[in-house]
């Protein structure tokens, strides 16, 4: 199935006015993140995404040297997007004071954030994953670092006998994957049978993770860890 236009001449007559460099280029990304998430990457083409913005197909190329380049362009946006420079020092220092509960919380508050405020960056990688392309290499490449942080802390703390003895990537995985399992049972799937506000999942989420990962009498069983505070604004 190929990408529609858009349906209204209002819409395609407002997309044609001439736009700044700046602009031009965020509205490329734009239409081409909602184009890839809904029909692919290989079954979108630069001639939709140009029909769809109502410009010509070289002006794509005037701000993206390949529909590969465009991918990655929309990958760092959503970087800036969700402040992943502030986070990852939000993380880093979490992860030196051996803050167990708001490393944690964080990773888990920051996933469920971004599924809720962008689904359909869900979506795109899911389709990403899918292609027959070299897309889930890049995408994974960007999320390495969090994957090694988690790693490297739970080293850390089963070296001095906080956390139990395991396998530190799966247990990395296992971190990223309770909030981020409940965000595509939920996007793609329409599953929702949590009626949590987001706040209280993440504490509950937290609260299941670090239960399976402190080391027997480090962390008694039944304790609730109370509402977290951190540096990141709430949205």
């Amino acid at each position: 199935m190929r990408p529609h236009k858009p349906r209204s001449s209002e819409n395609r007559a407002a997309m044609r006015k001439r736009l700044k460099a700046e602009e031009r280029r965020s509205q490329l990304l734009s239409i081409a993140k909602e184009l890839f998430a809904e029909f692919g990457f290989e079954n979108t083409y630069t001639k939709a995404i140009a029909a769809a913005a109502g410009v010509s197909e070289a002006i794509i190329f005037r701000h993206f040297s390949s529909k590969e380049d465009l991918y990655k362009s929309i990958l760092d946006r959503k970087a800036d997007e969700i402040g992943i420079k502030a986070w990852g020092e939000e993380l880093r220092h979490f992860a030196q004071s051996e803050n167990d509960e708001a490393l944690v919380y964080s990773v888990v508050r920051h996933i469920l954030e971004a599924d809720r405020k962008d689904p359909q960056f869900q979506k795109l990688l899911l389709q990403a994953a899918l292609s027959g392309r070299p897309l889930h290499k890049i995408t994974g490449q960007r999320l390495l670092p969090l994957h090694r942080l988690l790693c490297d802390y739970i080293k850390k703390r089963q070296k001095k006998g906080a956390f139990r003895k395991c396998d530190p990537n799966l247990a990395a995985y296992a971190i990223l994957s309770m909030p981020g399992y409940y965000g595509l049972a939920k996007i793609l799937f329409g599953v929702n049978t949590v009626t949590l506000p987001e706040d209280p999942m993440a504490l509950g989420f937290t609260q299941l993770i670090l239960e399976g990962m402190h080391a027997p009498g480090s962390f008694p069983r039944g304790r609730k860890i109370s509402k977290l505070k951190t540096n990141r604004r709430k949205t």
